[in-house]
């Protein structure tokens, strides 16, 4: 079953049970596939590579704006819990990322195969984690090299 097919049989479940919550996020992510594949130059397909894209971009930039709401203290809390559920429902369609002690251990590993000891050589090492093939998360990545050269 597509992705596509997965979220329209959501849908149609949250419209019999009254989810409102996931009929937004489902038709906000719907709408964001619309917009993509009608953008000046897609030649693609409505594929589940395009699903997986659009909830990928989509969860990064609620991901940031839970974090500005979460800042506003109480006036931001309810659009906060709003976007935290937003993210968390489509989570379940994306692939799962190394956690942190498994991509620590790609980071030190490359650290030490390229032998770096500067912090200057942290785009080296970043470069080396990232092609290593695996699903990992870009800005852990760069965190803990940060961290592992400024030692």
């Amino acid at each position: 079953m597509t992705i596509e097919e997965q979220l329209m049989a959501a849908q149609t479940a949250a419209m019999k049970d009254g989810g409102r919550a996931t009929l937004s996020v489902i038709r906000q992510i719907r709408s964001e596939v619309s917009v993509a594949k009608s953008a000046p130059g897609f030649t693609g397909e409505v594929d589940d590579e395009l699903f997986l894209a659009t909830i990928s971009t989509y969860v990064k930039r609620m991901g940031k704006s839970k974090v500005e709401y979460e800042a506003l203290g109480d006036r931001g809390t309810e659009q906060a819990e709003k976007l935290a559920f937003e993210i968390d429902y489509l989570s379940a369609y994306l692939p799962t990322k190394l956690d942190e002690p498994a991509t620590k251990a790609l980071v030190d590993q490359a650290i030490e195969e390229i032998g770096a000891t500067d912090p200057k050589m942290m785009g080296q090492v970043i470069g080396k984690v990232m092609k290593s093939g695996e699903d990992l998360d870009g800005g852990l990545v760069a965190r803990l090299v940060r961290e592992s050269l400024n030692q």
